[in-house]
């Protein structure tokens, strides 16, 4: 099947955000779309400060719009929403719509907590893995943070499904001018930045060979200031692409708003697994340890009692 990347700037009232992404879809060749991360708002997350809670009061209307959206052009759209749940429980929510019905969604689990990061401020973590039955396929939605985790991927793959999708606001943190930061300076080097976008690449390729499975991850773009001034604010590399099966490169955006269209082949991972079957190896008899957050024998307290 052909998917879109939608790989969009978000800065600007929810409005604006809208219809940039109502141009690209119309643009779009995919039979399923893909937007990036919480792409209504500006990426809220860059300082913590209770006012942003207001980008979730609409939730329902927002939902309502999208739905609307897939079913007049007919499309498999993934959104990526501010949920507002129960009083005081938000979510990061990625959300499925199928012809304009819900088929399914994901409220991300992993969440950062780092500069420029500061999601555990606004976001519950999810408490469900599960892929999402759609009329293309079973589709296997993960955001942004999850994509450094081989576990996600991983279950994702053994529950069935047939592509991993990664809706995504990644970017670089960018120094205040009037301070000076040697350390910020230090980390946004060229040479740093590079590490870190390849990084980003490498470890979504990875879970695209270890799981036989299609990878798609879609980013933000543009440089958006931090309104607090704690940073200069988040330059987002964009840079979204696709791997197939193999982890071959489908395609690969820049650092501009770019809509790419590229197809995809969901039955070539089931042949890829029978070549390389590495679900079949699995030793899970070994693997109770990744249930526990620290290995007993290499814990503090253990090395401090074996000393005494």
């Amino acid at each position: 099947m052909v998917v879109t990347l939608i790989q969009q700037k978000c800065n600007g009232s929810i409005g604006e955000n809208r219809e940039r992404s109502l141009e690209a879809i119309k643009r779009a060749e995919g039979e399923l779309i893909i937007l990036p991360e919480l792409h209504q708002t500006p990426y809220f997350c860059k300082s913590e400060d209770p006012q942003f809670f207001q980008f979730a009061e609409n939730f329902e209307e927002d939902l309502k719009f999208w739905k609307e959206v897939s079913r007049e052009r007919k499309k498999v759209i993934v959104v990526s929403l501010f949920e507002k749940s129960l009083p005081g429980v938000y979510y990061n929510t990625a959300i499925v719509l199928d012809r304009g019905r819900v088929a399914g969604f994901y409220r991300k689990t992993h969440i950062p907590d780092d500069p420029g990061f500061y999601e555990k401020f606004y976001f519950t973590p999810g408490e469900r893995i599960d892929p999402i039955e759609t009329s293309l396929g079973r589709l296997g939605v993960l955001v942004c943070w999850d994509q450094w985790y081989p576990e996600p991927a991983r279950i994702m793959g053994l529950k069935g499904a047939e592509i991993l999708i990664y809706p995504t606001a990644i970017g670089w943190l960018e120094c205040p001018q009037e301070r000076r930061d040697p350390l910020c300076e230090k980390e946004n080097t060229p040479e740093e930045r590079k590490k870190m976008l390849e990084a980003w690449i490498a470890v979504q390729r990875g879970h695209a060979v270890a799981n036989g499975i299609p990878v798609v991850a879609v980013n933000r773009v543009g440089f958006e200031p931090d309104p607090s001034q704690c940073l200069g604010g988040i330059t987002f590399w964009g840079n979204s692409f696709a791997f197939g099966a193999q982890g071959e490169e489908l395609t690969r955006g820049g650092e501009g708003e770019e809509v790419l269209n590229v197809e995809i082949d969901l039955k070539k991972g089931e042949e890829v697994r029978k070549i390389w079957p590495f679900y079949r190896d699995r030793r899970i008899d070994l693997y109770s340890p990744l249930l526990h957050r620290e290995l007993t024998s290499h814990s503090l307290w253990s090395r401090i009692k074996e000393e005494k």
